[in-house]
């Protein structure tokens, strides 16, 4: 029986771990603190239990056009007993009761789960080292590297990230701050900017490109800074800290163009990076940088019979990506032949309202030199959206001109990052934009404006 190791219980880790042992593998999953990764424990998982919380909170606070007074009173008394810790408690509870259920799926695997800090004494020999300094060796007979990334802390913030926050240790503040200053207008700074401005924050989001969410298509991308402008937040693009320092138990920030800003608590969200060290690559012969390895792009190949999957690659961080990743890796080393396909990864932003992308954007076709129809769809148009008072935004299809070929998807609007897999899954298919008009959308649904773009 192949002996598989997967260093790395993450959203890559896991379920390489659960393929390969599905596949007949004997799999030893090491992990150095908790399983689910920084997604499952302080990414994805709190973040949106946490926007949840602040989203229906924030609609308590708009009451005033259904209550008598007219003003909102009655949800402005509510939002003002918002408590900070039953939030924090409720995210916890959700963490803890799916980090449970990751483990009851590992264990009816047989996979071996052991907890301590992996690398590489040889080719095919793991050294585990626990929390108590003992050592366990582990033969291998083939590995999956899917060691995660960290939150990186550039010049000015490196001198102060022990004191700052990052989305590692954002949900454990201990209190709800009056202000916050977040430096980065990335997907993380604007679902913070989003939530704690939801909760009553004063919130000012820094980005050094132009715009917010400058990887993202850039129309779709202007509707969600103007929607967090209206709700307060104060954006600064275009600019970026220079400086940072402590002033009356709160931070000043100086920035580019000679501006201060002054808040409670500082985020820095403004990227990943890697740290390979404590695995010890180089007596493997292979060498990383704070990007990560380099991967075959399709079978997740590093080198022989070792694997990488999920932020390491640098093919795409995201926490549905990696696990794709860590099964196709899986099933490569197990002799099972399979691809993964970079080209076909959904992404979302959960702002209220929310921006999620599939395949091409139009300037990422027309880049490729491809002739490129663009047909989109209002949500003020629709009936459902219209009923629950979330018009803003539309549902844009992007297809070859010639062909009707669908290349790509951007929705930005209610329920985005839900529908947009119907245009994943129309990618996939293959289907041109007129074959998923005449699909039948049942009314009223926010679908609908999906199949109304498609008909255009």
């Amino acid at each position: 029986m192949q002996k598989i190791v997967v260093i790395g219980a993450g959203p890559a880790g896991y379920p390489a771990a659960l393929k390969a042992a599905a596949l007949g593998a004997a799999v030893t999953l090491v992990e150095k603190k908790a399983l689910g990764g920084v997604c499952l424990n302080c990414g994805c998982i709190p973040s949106k239990s946490f926007l949840h919380d602040a989203h229906r909170l924030a609609a308590l606070n708009d009451l005033g056009g259904l209550t008598s007074d007219g003003g909102g009173e009655l949800g402005a008394r509510l939002f003002a007993l918002r408590d900070f810790e039953k939030i924090k408690a409720r995210q916890r509870l959700i963490t803890q009761k799916l980090a449970g259920g990751i483990s009851m799926l590992l264990k009816k695997a047989g996979v071996r789960v052991v907890l301590g800090e992996a690398s590489f004494a040889g080719a095919h020999e793991i050294r585990v080292t626990a929390a108590d300094g003992s050592n366990e060796v582990l033969p291998a007979d083939g590995v999956i590297i899917a060691a995660g990334t960290q939150a990186f802390f550039p010049p000015p913030f490196d001198r102060v990230k022990a004191k700052i926050y990052d989305n590692s240790t954002l949900f454990n503040m201990p209190r709800l701050p009056e202000s916050l200053a977040i430096a980065g207008g990335g997907v993380i700074g604007c679902e913070m900017a989003d939530c704690f401005a939801a909760l009553g924050v004063k919130v000012t989001l820094i980005e050094m490109q132009p715009r917010l969410l400058p990887a993202e298509d850039e129309a779709a991308a202007r509707v969600v800074a103007q929607a967090l402008a209206k709700r307060g937040v104060s954006v600064r693009t275009g600019v970026s800290a220079t400086d940072i320092k402590e002033e009356n138990g709160g931070w000043e920030l100086t920035l580019s163009d000679g501006t201060q800003v002054h808040a409670q608590d500082v985020l820095a969200a403004i990227g990943r990076t890697a740290d390979l060290s404590a695995l010890h690559l180089e007596n493997i012969g292979i060498n990383w940088t704070r990007k990560g390895v380099s991967v075959h792009p399709q079978t997740l190949q590093l080198k022989d019979h070792i694997y990488a999957a999920g932020d390491i690659t640098g093919l795409c961080q995201l926490a549905h990506a990696a696990t794709r990743q860590g099964e196709v890796a899986a099933s490569n080393l197990c002799g099972v032949r399979a691809v993964y396909d970079n080209s076909s990864v959904p992404h979302a932003v959960y702002t209220s309202p929310e921006l999620a992308a599939v395949g091409l954007t139009r300037k990422q076709a027309e880049a490729q030199g491809l002739p490129v129809k663009t047909q989109k769809a209002f949500l003020a148009a629709n009936g459902r959206a219209a009923a629950q008072d979330q018009t803003q935004g539309y549902y844009e299809l992007i297809s070859h001109a010639q062909t009707g070929a669908l290349l790509g998807a951007v929705f930005v609007g209610a329920q985005a990052a839900e529908l947009i897999h119907v245009a994943a899954v129309a990618l996939a298919a293959k289907l041109t934009a007129a074959q998923l008009g005449e699909v039948i959308f049942a009314h009223p649904t926010l679908a609908e404006t999906v199949g109304e773009a498609a008909r255009k």
